[in-house]
């Protein structure tokens, strides 16, 4: 199963919506926050995919809404996502690293940085998309049987 993970779009719903065209076979959509007002447009315009949604540092109006948080399971591996300001990514991945291992996660999904970043630690996989922004990045990550592989994609203006 293939899902998309979108982070910090601050109001750059276009891209956010050629990320999702471009990834037809996601039936699943992570947004990581900063611009929520994008994701729940999105989310309303495509029943046919499942949003999964948490608020970041910058999401006002429409944060009280949605998690700080959450958990999903997807074909048998448990996702922890976060918008990651609360566990200082900024400074390292340690804490939220922590975070995850202590839910029991098998991927680690967070934004926040704007810096995209993909690593495998120790049996979990750890995954900031970057910013999608003003045409910056994204990601998909291919969840099955055989493995997980993921990858970061640039937007192509």
């Amino acid at each position: 199963m293939r899902v998309l993970v979108v982070s910090d779009t601050h109001g750059d719903e276009r891209s956010f919506a050629r990320a999702i065209e471009s990834q037809q076979d996601a039936k699943i959509v992570f947004f990581l926050g900063d611009g929520i007002r994008d994701a729940k447009n999105l989310s309303e315009r495509h029943p046919d995919r499942e949003f999964y949604i948490v608020r970041g540092n910058c999401d006002f109006g429409l944060w009280a809404l949605y998690p700080e948080t959450g958990i999903k399971t997807v074909e048998n591996r448990k996702v922890f996502y976060t918008h990651g300001h609360r566990y200082h990514v900024k400074s390292g991945i340690n804490i939220i690293i922590s975070a995850a291992r202590a839910r029991g996660a098998d991927i680690l999904l967070f934004g926040h940085t704007h810096q995209p970043f993909c690593e495998y630690r120790d049996g979990l996989y750890v995954f900031n998309p970057g910013s999608l922004g003003r045409g910056g990045s994204y990601g998909y990550i291919d969840i099955t049987a055989a493995g997980i592989v993921s990858q970061i994609l640039e937007m192509k203006r």
